[in-house]
């Protein structure tokens, strides 16, 4: 086991290997708990898993071309990024739609595109160089940090949450917070930010009744079961009819109009429902084994942009996950962000698929990973473009001799 957990392409293989494990199986959850809703709103069972299909194929070509880019390309994405995302989160304040109390969405024909989505991405590569550039030149006193990431940051998070998106915002937090940790930034500091984060949470809720009613329906989901706890209350429903090892795929009963957003936010406990005990925690063991992955590129590559970024993509997508199913068994209350990978929703998988992308590019810049890679010869891409001419000329490999 040892031997296996010191191999160069460990990293690599993990990563990959668990990214397609949980789209897959979000995949055949999206169909099963989107069935009965697509085909009493569109005609088809199979309409929002067609979409769903169509995004994840999308990701992985975003994935596979985010896998082969160096290193410098994600340093200079974010600022670019950062600019988009800015752009889009105001713009949503205009023109998009307005659902269950948040405007997030611009709808475009039937394109829908979330900007707070990209905006995570955005804002990990945009910290983690400008954090980078710092360290190289030495200049990491905390008290310099706040300018500009604090201001970029906090332009983000107020956007956001204008558009009454708290889920959201908080995940920013997260990856603002694993930024400065990476760089050892004072535990008061923390202390300070998480005092003024837990404020704004107390005034946004206050402001907006629908965030109030979810707080009641927090603490308390069986006293009004109907209306505040209604959500919650379903959710656990799903998951304790489940038992083990689940009522089967494609069983559920809760997804026949008893859980609102079955297919994207509460994803979790039709899971549960269907595969039961066993397979909740199996969803679970692969997030932390993809967080497990994260952290062991970020402590074996000395670049600092690439420490910063991994542990950055492992506080959002892990963290992400953590409030999701915390939210969903009834521990955090229902914030509305999607389960990474496995729920329905093109504009929060293909960030995520490209953040993971950009790991695997990072993995291979473990010791000894290129030098892996090169004697494993190229893939089945490379060998199928070779076959049909076009690809560049072979190199012939020089044969072996033996020493006279």
């Amino acid at each position: 086991m040892r031997d296996l957990l010191e191999r160069p392409l460990f990293s690599y293989h993990l990563l990959r290997g668990i990214t397609v494990l949980l789209m897959a199986l979000g995949l055949m959850m999206v169909l099963s708990a989107s069935s009965i809703e697509a085909l009493q709103t569109r005609g088809s069972p199979f309409a929002l898993f067609g979409r769903q299909f169509i995004a994840m194929t999308l990701g992985l070509l975003l994935m596979w071309i985010c896998s082969r880019l160096p290193v410098r390309f994600f340093r200079l994405a974010g600022y670019p990024l950062m600019a988009f995302a800015t752009l889009g989160l105001v713009l949503v304040l205009f023109i998009g739609q307005s659902e269950l109390g948040a405007q997030r969405w611009i709808y475009i024909g039937e394109l829908t595109i979330q900007p707070s989505e990209p905006a995570k991405l955005a804002l990990m590569l945009w910290g983690a160089d400008l954090l980078a550039r710092r360290a190289r030149e030495g200049v990491i006193e905390w008290r310099n940090l706040f300018i500009p990431l604090m201001p970029g940051t906090a332009i983000l998070a107020v956007l956001v949450m204008l558009g009454s998106d708290l889920g959201t915002t908080l995940v920013l937090v997260m990856i603002f917070l694993s930024l400065l940790w990476v760089v050892g930034a004072p535990l008061r500091l923390f202390g300070g930010i998480l005092a003024v984060a837990v404020l704004g949470a107390i005034v946004m809720i206050s402001t907006e009744g629908y965030r109030a009613d979810r707080i009641r329906g927090w603490l308390d989901p069986w006293g009004d079961a109907a209306k505040t706890g209604y959500q919650a209350v379903q959710g656990q429903i799903a998951i304790g009819s489940g038992g083990w090892f689940g009522l089967g795929l494609g069983s559920s009963r809760q997804k026949w109009s008893w859980i609102p957003h079955a297919e994207s936010d509460f994803i979790f406990s039709i899971l549960g429902e269907e595969l039961g005990l066993m397979g909740t925690l199996v969803v679970v063991l692969l997030f932390g084994l993809l967080g497990y992955a994260g952290l062991r590129v970020a402590t074996r590559v000395k670049d600092p942009f690439i420490r910063l970024a991994a542990t950055a993509t492992v506080a959002w997508i892990v963290g992400q996950a953590i409030v999701n199913i915390g939210a969903v068994i009834g521990v955090l209350p229902i914030t509305g962000i999607p389960l990474p990978l496995v729920s329905y929703g093109g504009s929060a998988l293909l960030p995520t698929l490209a953040a993971l992308g950009m790991m695997l590019s990072f993995a291979k810049q473990e010791p000894g990973a290129r030098e892996a890679l090169a004697a494993h010869g190229p893939g089945p891409v490379a060998r199928g473009l070779s076959w049909l001419g076009l690809a560049g000329p072979a190199r012939k490999r020089r044969p072996d001799r033996g020493r006279r």
